[in-house]
């Protein structure tokens, strides 16, 4: 592939001021563009890349964005406004234009390429390939840490997607725990015939890896070409008498048949591989699912959400199928997809499918029969997913529509924020900060903290102080960006309460004394009059505000009351939790802090070497020699701390 970079620099040109406001500039710089396939970029006045997008006629896209006739998106109408220069690299080919844009796009990241929503509701399969002995379990997360480990997902049936895992885990010998059990030796799923031995390498990584490309054939929708090696396999087990393989080889295709048995679907040509798309979309919303079949059977059944307002459903679809595809092998691509509307650049897509897959790749628009009504199928999962996201959001909505009358707040809280503190007696005292966006948990903006009081120790607790230390912390931070930009504190505020992170409302866990004391701090910074706090009492559910000696008149059960419950709980746990873990690490210090000649550093040294006070304890004086820094003195004191008898 031969590509060429062009990036504009025009003299007369202000990369400060959006190209829509330098109309000969941006008329001049069109011109330029060349009519062929490539991709192009979106820059802002800041250089960031706003968008990346692909053409088989670079110049009469790109001009498509600058049309006052062009009907765009909020979405995309937006960044336009933004755009302040345009570079572009033109390719041989529309499939190759393609293919770069993906690896483009997952590169850099362009804020407005991001049309699939994140919002972890459907889980994955993740097999860890980049260590010797891959992992594999179940994540919400789909962020590659290493470039090797691969995804499959996300699946629509959660409950099946867990029963088949477990069915392959307890056929198939495979690494079990992510960590083991004993040091020295392995668990009962080793005996059992569960696990090969992997934490004592009783089984190379070569080997090992074999076995997991077997289980990864079932998540790539192969399951036929297992079945047809599993069968060979058992044939040659019992060709030389081993009856024993022979029969673990039946145990697997017995397995194999069980996770099948349900899942055929008639189709007239059931030896093509085929995937089946189609979504449904409501004014904001967008539900696709993407039905994968293999030999006339529904192998897979994947979902997806969009920004219903991102564009049209086959552009919607379009990007849906190129974002899934560049993750997948060549073998997860089928000859034939199905699809529930035309594509705006169905060409170059089916060019870069099969390229990728090596052999043709078709996609069918079907209107008639079969296919037809299992594209219809496909519509009608969609719909009903479409119809479970409406009444959540709907729930959601009418829970902030009560909230804000109960508080009478002029708008919707869209960001809520609470705040809860945890500890025993004093020690290890932690506190949570929880973000609810439109009424969803935004688990990426929870927060921990360490409560930092030396007054606030074993022994002595005091809610009230900890509680204006988090306020303080958090919100502290504002007034120091005032004083660092020089900008007056009552103009920096309020530009502050319009941003992002801010909250609408904060929600403390707690009575009267928590609340006053988290005003006193908003108080001390400037800040009541831009944040709207209020507390809920665990015994009956209270709502306290600012200054007001007796709780708002409410109903528990109430959709506004619900919600600031369902924060109250999510921050109380999220608070006990960390202090659990923080009392654990206590705990193991503290043990070992009492061995004479054990620093700080050699502590974690030992620990990291041996990960547990369990292992340490059980160990000799020469296995504790083998950890770094530890000679046979110490050794000696440690196993003596231990061993006192």
């Amino acid at each position: 592939m031969i590509i060429i970079k062009k990036q504009f620099k025009l003299m007369n040109l202000s990369t400060d001021r959006p190209l829509l406001k330098q109309l000969e500039c941006l008329e001049a710089r069109l011109k330029e563009i060349p009519p062929e396939p490539g991709v192009y970029f979106m820059r802002s006045s800041s250089g960031d890349i706003l968008y990346i997008g692909k053409s088989k006629k670079l110049r009469s896209r790109v001009r498509s964005y600058f049309r006052d006739a062009q009907k765009l998106s909020d979405r995309i109408a937006m960044m336009v406004r933004q755009v302040t220069e345009i570079e572009f690299i033109v390719t041989d080919t529309e499939a190759e234009a393609l293919a770069l844009e993906a690896n483009l796009v997952k590169k850099h990241q362009p804020y407005y390429n991001v049309l699939l929503k994140d919002d972890k509701k459907y889980p994955y399969v993740c097999i860890t390939w980049s260590e010797d002995y891959p992992r594999i379990f179940i994540t919400r997360k789909r962020r590659a840490t290493n470039k090797r480990d691969r995804y499959y997902g996300p699946y629509v049936d959660t409950r099946l997607l867990r029963y088949t895992l477990h069915t392959i885990k307890r056929v198939f010998p495979l690494r079990q725990r992510p960590k083991p059990l004993f040091k020295d030796r392995p668990c009962l799923n080793y005996d059992m015939g569960r696990c090969p031995g992997v934490c004592q390498s009783m089984i190379t990584s070569e080997e090992y890896k074999k076995i997991v490309q077997k289980v990864a054939m079932v998540f790539q929708g192969r399951s036929d070409e297992l079945v047809n090696i599993l069968t060979a396999q058992m044939e040659k087990a019992v060709a030389r008498l081993d009856f024993e393989q022979a029969a673990q080889y039946r145990d697997r295709l017995k397995a194999l048949s069980n996770l099948n048995a349900e899942q055929k679907v008639s189709l007239p040509d059931d030896t093509v591989s085929r995937d089946a798309i189609a979504l449904a979309t409501d004014d904001q919303h967008c539900c696709i699912q993407l039905f994968q079949i293999r030999a006339g059977k529904l192998v897979g059944r994947l979902g997806f959400f969009a920004d219903a307002k991102s564009g049209t459903p086959g552009a919607i679809l379009e990007r849906v199928l190129e974002e899934h595809y560049a993750t997948v092998e060549a073998v997860e691509i089928p000859t034939e997809i199905l699809v529930q509307h035309e594509l705006p650049e169905a060409e170059i897509l089916t060019e870069w499918l099969s390229d990728k897959k090596g052999r043709k790749v078709s996609l069918v628009n079907p209107q008639r029969q079969v296919k037809a009504e299992l594209i219809e199928m496909v519509e009608r999962n969609a719909n009903y997913e479409l119809e479970r996201t409406q009444r959540v959001s709907d729930r959601n909505t009418q829970a902030l529509q009560d909230l804000a009358a109960i508080l009478d707040l002029p708008e919707l809280p869209k960001r809520i924020e609470g705040y809860d503190i945890s500890h025993i007696q004093g020690s290890n005292a932690v506190a949570s900060q929880v973000v609810f966006v439109d009424g969803v948990p935004a688990k990426q903006h929870y927060r921990h903290y360490k409560i930092k009081n030396p007054e606030v120790k074993i022994g002595r607790s005091d809610d009230f102080a900890s509680m204006a230390e988090v306020i303080s912390r958090r919100f502290g931070k504002y007034k120091r960006e005032a004083q660092e930009q020089s900008i007056p504190w009552d103009d920096f505020k309020h530009q502050a309460g319009d941003e992002a992170d801010f909250p609408d409302l904060l929600m403390i866990d707690g009575g009267k004394g928590q609340l006053s004391a988290v005003v006193k701090i908003l108080q001390e910074l400037d800040l009541l009059d831009v944040v709207k706090v209020v507390s809920l009492a665990k015994k009956r559910e209270e709502i306290f505000l600012p200054g007001e000696s007796h709780p708002l008149d409410t109903d528990a059960e109430q959709p506004g009351v619900q919600l600031l419950r369902r924060v109250r709980d999510e921050s109380h746990r999220f608070a006990v939790s960390f202090h659990r873990q923080q009392r654990l690490k206590s705990s193991r210090r503290s043990r070992l802090a009492e061995i004479p000649g054990l620093g700080f550093n050699r502590q974690k040294q030992l620990l990291a070497h041996f990960h547990s006070i369990d292992y340490i304890r059980e160990a000799t004086v020469d296995k504790l020699i083998e950890a770094p820094g530890i000679g046979r003195g110490l050794a000696q004191e440690i196993y003596n701390y231990f061993h006192p008898s």
